[in-house]
């Protein structure tokens, strides 16, 4: 049986063996879950393995890659310049990056391309992996991209672009990179343990990823056999073509190796943040309240960056998706904890979110990648976390 470590406040034991439950039945090789409430740490676990090759053990300063989950952190750095009167969510992008307006998109608006309604979910000549993460040659290949749709009449997800369409205006407007912006005005006041661009001297407390592939391979199986509610998701990741692969092949190679020392130093405001379960959570409090003093935005630039921007089909993901000004927003299958929930999951269900009606700050962060539709981790502890609550 794995140990798990830390400490849970009265009240939130269910977090606890919900946390334990994940490592004896559901897959956790090495993990963090951390609550807030009111400011305070109510839930701060840990436990496993941080890398199986060595049997390194988890502890709490153990780093994590959290995908997409970073994209919550840059979203927070884009909220705080607009409440500081430095950036105007409803200008048009090109008030602040000029190149953008070519091939047509001269009046996208700041909330669209945050919101993923900009139609730049993928290039038409993907950029070589080492220009990416040099910076300029991606934002230079967007700026010049059309839209593959009209921007503001669909969404869909972003799942690589993002990081750079957002970080390249946060990168107009303060004059310094996102990670750089994060790392100065949000990660130092907070003390947060939570990286955009990886120093070389933090690399040591960074745990593997491992993978577990689907018991099941969908794309594998005759169509008759896929669950229909499934058929038009597996139909597009057979198409090379789909804005569901075109997505996530913005480089040369598709394929990232996010455990790499070169992708892990390199800023990817979409997908390559590393930090703790503890500095997602802490993050999350500071935007709905003060945490030792520190509060990220005030309550009107709060509602501003959570009221809903886009709902509906997402044209990536082809399941329905919500999406605020830079956050994902609850749904029936990501519910959180309930309506005023917001926040940003990660591939493999790392996740981070606040839920400002009940003051509550999650994370949650993992290192083992399960494939395929069943994986419920991240899920049951926010169940027991809303069980908590009662």
């Amino acid at each position: 049986m794995t140990t798990v470590y830390g400490e849970v406040a009265p009240g939130f034991e269910p977090v606890r063996a919900a946390f334990v439950e994940n490592f004896a039945r559901h897959g956790d090789v090495g993990a963090a879950v951390c609550v807030y409430r009111y400011g305070q740490p109510v839930v701060d676990l840990w436990g496993g393995i941080a890398d199986p090759v060595t049997a390194r053990p988890w502890t709490r300063d153990t780093l994590q890659l959290v995908y997409s989950a970073t994209k919550g952190a840059t979203a927070t750095a884009a909220h705080m310049l607009a409440e500081r009167g430095a950036l105007d969510l409803d200008a048009p992008v090109a008030t602040y990056w000029p190149e953008f307006a070519a091939n047509g998109k001269g009046d996208v608006l700041v909330r669209q391309l945050m919101s993923h309604q900009a139609g730049l979910v993928a290039l038409d000549r993907p950029v070589p992996l080492r220009d990416a993460l040099a910076w300029h040659p991606m934002t230079t290949a967007l700026a010049a991209q059309r839209p593959l749709w009209s921007p503001g009449t669909a969404h869909g997800y972003h799942g690589r672009t993002w990081g750079w369409l957002v970080g390249e205006v946060i990168r107009r407007v303060s004059g310094r990179t996102p990670g750089c912006f994060f790392a100065d005005d949000i990660a130092a006041p907070l003390g947060l343990d939570f990286f955009i661009g990886l120093p070389a001297d933090e690399r040591d407390r960074v745990s593997r990823m491992t993978y577990q592939r689907p018991d099941i391979d969908l794309t594998a199986m005759p169509t008759e056999s896929v669950p229909e509610e499934l058929r038009e998701q597996v139909a597009a990741w057979r198409n090379p073509a789909s804005f569901s692969n075109r997505a996530y092949a913005v480089t040369r190679p598709a394929e990232i190796d996010f455990g790499s020392p070169e992708v892990q130093a390199a800023e990817l405001p979409a997908s390559n943040g590393i930090g703790t379960a503890h500095a997602l959570a802490r993050l999350y409090a500071a935007l709905i309240g003060e945490v030792d003093g520190v509060r990220l935005l005030g309550p009107a630039a709060l509602a501003s960056a959570v009221k809903e921007q886009a709902h509906g089909k997402d044209r990536v993901m082809l399941i329905p998706s919500r999406f605020s000004t830079g956050y994902m927003l609850p749904t029936e299958t990501n519910p959180m904890i309930g309506p005023s929930s917001f926040g940003h999951t990660g591939r493999g269900g790392s996740l981070g979110f606040a839920d400002p009606e009940h003051g509550v700050a999650f994370g949650y962060a993992m290192n083992n990648i399960i494939g395929g539709t069943g994986d419920v981790r991240a899920a049951s502890l926010v169940d027991a976390v809303r069980k908590s609550l009662v």
